[in-house]
């Protein structure tokens, strides 16, 4: 959609096929607990966010940043405000409204709009004619020019199921397999545990990942326990990594159960006399220790290292959870891999299909939940968009 709004600006017809059956239904769905449009941290921090992406991603947000995305929706009549966060949202929280808007103004400007529409590759090995699977039979149509985004590998059935890999590596072009990113993990619980914790929150706790140089990064936020595993905002947060250690071998974190207090301190409550009391009721009456942080210390410690003091209180500050596998990727917020940058050039046209551009989730790039995934995706949309229309305007890649 950013992609035809250029082109539609600079007085290109423009045609918009979409495989379902109305637009924008993952747009809509990024919107459901809250439409976090971007962040307004600085700069810097914020293409921190993209880690081994950053240089391909700068130069895309250089040209659209958090702070002209939200004058771009203030543009479309819809007001937005800063949360305590300092993640962005539309003053009513709601896709639908913005999405309704945007739309008026893309017809507004000309743009065509095809439902169910599904792409299925071009005639041939050389044809230029894009094919289409509709309710009424295969289509094919020419064009000057192309943008796909056609999503990545999470969420299929809102449209990105990634059959589009086959008809791009066909011609020649590289992709990246698709991984689940900001995701969950499941960890191996005993069916007791599984069965009394499952649904419960932990909050206010830390993950903590070993560095290269051998110290530790720790992240505090809130997750939450389900009956095949771990989820939730501070594991999506971390998932990235914990999903790139466990691929090498190592699917062990640290946890935190009291991360507000120092290891001293709860050494100094642990072992401080309980006289007769058991040691559930001593964690709970010294450090407020209950519920599923309390079942987590017993599924995961042994008898002997739940009755030592002295180690308890480690491993109070410093859990290790060990996950055997994310969740399935239809499940993630968003996905890993696609086509590879070295495919494109630095407008997103695909080197071996001239005239041909891609945006979006569909490119190898991960970001955390906050407002950089969707900011990435309009970025691109839009940079493709100006790049296709200088290709048709010129027949040459945009200076």
């Amino acid at each position: 959609m950013m992609a035809a709004e250029a082109l539609a600006a600079g007085g290109i017809e423009v045609d918009l096929f979409d495989a379902m059956p109305s637009i924008g239904r993952k747009f809509l769905m990024a919107g459901k607990g809250g439409m976090n449009l971007t962040h307004s941290e600085p700069a810097e921090l914020f293409l921190s966010r993209y880690a081994e992406r950053r240089t391909q991603i700068e130069p895309l947000l250089r040209r659209f940043d958090a702070t002209a995305l939200r004058a771009w929706v203030h543009g479309l009549g819809v007001e937005t405000f800063v949360g305590s966060s300092g993640r962005v949202f539309p003053t009513d929280m709601k896709a639908a409204p913005m999405l309704r808007a945007w739309l008026h103004r893309l017809r507004g400007s000309g743009v065509r709009f095809h439902m169910r529409h599904k792409w299925h590759g071009w005639g041939d090995e050389a044809s230029p004619l894009l094919r289409f699977a509709t309710p009424d039979g295969e289509r094919s149509v020419e064009a000057d020019a192309v943008v796909l985004a056609l999503g990545g590998a999470s969420w299929p059935r809102l449209g990105s199921d990634a059959a589009w890999i086959s008809h791009l590596e066909a011609r020649n072009v590289g992709v990246s397999p698709f991984v689940p990113s900001n995701c969950g993990f499941d960890i191996d619980w005993s069916g007791h545990f599984s069965s009394r914790f499952a649904g419960e929150p932990l909050k206010a706790v830390a993950i903590g990942l070993p560095r290269d140089d051998g110290g530790m990064d720790w992240r505090t936020g809130e997750c939450l326990l389900t009956s095949t595993g771990i989820e939730g905002s501070l594991i999506y947060a971390m998932s990235a990594r914990i999903r790139d250690r466990l691929a090498s071998g190592d699917g062990t974190f640290l946890l935190d159960l009291l991360p507000a207090l120092t290891s001293q301190r709860v050494l100094d409550e642990v072992t401080h006399p309980r006289g007769a009391r058991s040691m559930s009721s001593h964690l709970q009456s010294r450090l407020n220790l209950t519920g599923a942080k309390a079942g987590l210390l017993r599924e995961v410690l042994n008898r002997e290292e739940f009755s030592d003091t002295t180690r308890l209180a480690q491993r109070i500050k410093a859990l290790p959870l060990t996950v055997r596998r994310p969740r399935p990727i239809a499940e993630a917020i968003s996905s890993a891999g696609g086509v590879t940058f070295e495919s494109l050039d630095s407008h997103l046209m695909l080197d071996a299909v001239p005239g041909v551009f891609c945006a979006g989730e569909m490119l190898d790039w991960e970001a955390p939940t906050g407002g950089y995934l969707l900011t990435a995706c309009f970025a691109s949309g839009l940079i493709a968009g100006e790049a296709a229309l200088a290709y048709v305007k010129t027949g040459a890649k945009p200076a």
